[in-house]
């Protein structure tokens, strides 16, 4: 036997290209300032039905085997962005969520949640305090003018 036959291709089969196309995306906007980060994430969270559990868990499984850095106990914000992103793909949106851990280590965190529950987590939901929330329901504030316009022409 071939290493090909036992051991899959990371990002290989169903989802790979999506998966790769989300974490690039994540790598560039995980750079934006928190209030950009949030308004883009909101206007890719239009139209979208919220993700369930399993789906949310079957992308975060994907986007950790696809890259070692979304995987790293460090990469809890590209790791975040890049699981909403690859939902968004599919139709879906799970709660991306900003905040802290509320017991030790007290430390800045990202994380997604569908259902109501958090998604690939060590930490319970009661351990993280949520400062920005971006869920399917909820639009841009301080955007002027209505309709499906992206803002084009305006400032970000």
């Amino acid at each position: 036997m071939t290493t090909e036959t036992t051991m899959p291709r990371r990002g290989a089969g169903p989802g790979g290209l999506r998966l790769r196309t989300a974490i690039a995306a994540a790598f560039v906007l995980a750079r934006f300032k928190p209030g950009r980060l949030r308004r883009v994430l909101a206007r890719g969270s239009r139209g979208a039905r919220p993700a369930t559990y399993e789906e949310t868990l079957e992308v975060y499984e994907g986007v950790t085997a696809t890259s070692r850095r979304c995987a790293g106990r460090y990469g809890c914000l590209l790791r975040s962005v890049a699981i909403a992103l690859a939902c968004r793909m599919s139709g879906t949106w799970p709660d991306w969520c900003a905040g802290v851990r509320t017991a030790p280590p007290f430390s800045p965190h990202a994380w997604v949640e569908a259902e109501g529950r958090t998604v690939g987590e060590q930490a319970e939901s009661a351990d993280l305090r949520p400062l920005m929330v971006v869920t399917v329901c909820e639009g841009v504030p301080g955007e002027r003018g209505g309709g499906d316009d992206d803002g084009g022409g305006q400032a970000p």
